[in-house]
């Protein structure tokens, strides 16, 4: 009886076909990577009122915070360039006085606007200094703008108002439950003390009848 033969089947070769694009994107990351970044443009008075100009449409902004905003941009570019900042000031002051001198930034207007929204939330008036003293009024002019403030005060006290309106917000006092007023009586009182309310607003405030207010 004739033996078997069984034939041996070769495996097929296995091709690896590349793709053109995969391969053009990945050289061109690649060249793109290796190609040095083109540096900024030089800092200049133009560059900077441009910058200026942006911000204060986006902003508003009491002059030492738009000279702030200036100089960190300043920064920024001269880092990229490798260059130093520092003989860049005058020019950002120089800019900074254009702003002043055409009404763009005032810090009186500033200072107002922002007196008047934040009593509106029920910020002290030492929450005030504070805030605003981080935005670089000078604190003259805050103390001039809080004196206006209780000048034009008609029957009403703008720190009052304010007391109630914290408390009001955070619900304390007359504005918590009946059954839970009491239980939480100091730690109202000590929420409008770190808020910067006097001890005795703050009393008359937390105690109010929930009727008069």
């Amino acid at each position: 009886m004739k033996a078997l033969t069984i034939p041996t089947v070769t495996p097929k070769a296995v091709w690896t076909v590349k793709n053109p694009a995969t391969s053009r994107s990945v050289a061109s990351r690649h060249d793109a990577e290796a190609k040095p970044r083109k540096p900024p443009r030089p800092v200049s008075e133009a560059y900077l009122e441009r910058a200026a100009l942006h911000y204060l449409e986006r902003y508003s902004a009491s002059v030492a915070m738009l000279r702030r905003t200036l100089l960190r941009k300043v920064e920024t570019r001269c880092r990229l360039r490798g260059e130093e900042a520092e003989p860049f000031a005058p020019m950002v002051e120089a800019v900074v006085a254009r702003a002043v001198s055409s009404g763009l930034v005032d810090d009186v207007r500033f200072t107002a606007a922002r007196v008047a929204t934040l009593r509106r939330r029920g910020t002290s008036a030492r929450g005030l200094a504070a805030k605003l003293a981080a935005k670089g009024v000078a604190r003259d002019l805050v103390e001039a703008t809080l004196s206006a403030e209780r000048d034009a005060e008609e029957g009403g006290d703008a720190e009052a108002a304010a007391a109630q309106a914290y408390a009001k917000r955070r619900r304390l006092g007359p504005w918590r439950r009946p059954d839970t007023r009491e239980a939480h009586r100091e730690r109202d009182l000590a929420a409008l003390a770190r808020a910067g309310f006097p001890y005795a607003l703050a009393r008359r405030t937390i105690e109010a009848d929930p009727e008069e207010v």
